[in-house]
């Protein structure tokens, strides 16, 4: 059994206990790439910048939903998925948008262990839940809005 990174892994389904919780790290919203990913997959009016002489919304674009999706799934894959024996995700439940974001924002990301269960279709594996946040930071890193809130679960490997 390997980690996402190939490596050997130090996380396994019974490290995984109800109420456990990673610090994810803090993104920065860059400005360059979620346009780019606007543009690409999102191509509606309110994430992109207003055309020259269109009249309304003069507010700056706000970051797709998908885009801070992906956002909390590359601090996931690497603060815990890099680390962990863990196969695929039998899927989301919950994926909630709970206030706009923006180029230069500081979301801090968060993840917890909801529940943990041991797999009735994987043999080896526990199937666990798990509920992930993201919230705008302040000037002085402070908490000010939580911005993305998900509840999903995976499977992680049992130790042999």
């Amino acid at each position: 059994m390997r980690s996402g990174t190939g490596s050997q892994p130090e996380l396994f389904f019974e490290d995984l206990t109800p109420g456990h919780a990673f610090d994810l790290g803090v993104t920065a919203v860059d400005e360059a790439e979620m346009l780019a990913f606007a543009r690409r997959f999102d191509p509606q009016p309110p994430h992109l910048p207003a055309a020259p002489g269109r009249r309304g919304r003069p507010e700056p674009p706000v970051a797709s939903g998908l885009f801070i999706l992906g956002l909390f799934m590359r601090a996931y894959v690497d603060h815990v998925l890099a680390r962990a024996a863990t196969d695929a995700s039998p899927g989301m439940d919950e994926v909630r948008w709970l206030a706009p974001v923006h180029a230069g924002d500081r979301l801090a990301a968060r993840l917890t262990v909801l529940g943990a269960t041991g797999s009735t279709v994987r043999q080896g594996f526990g199937a666990v839940t798990l509920g992930g946040t993201m919230t705008r930071l302040d000037a002085q890193d402070r908490p000010e809005r939580e911005v993305l809130r998900t509840r999903f679960r995976g499977w992680f490997a049992l130790r042999e």
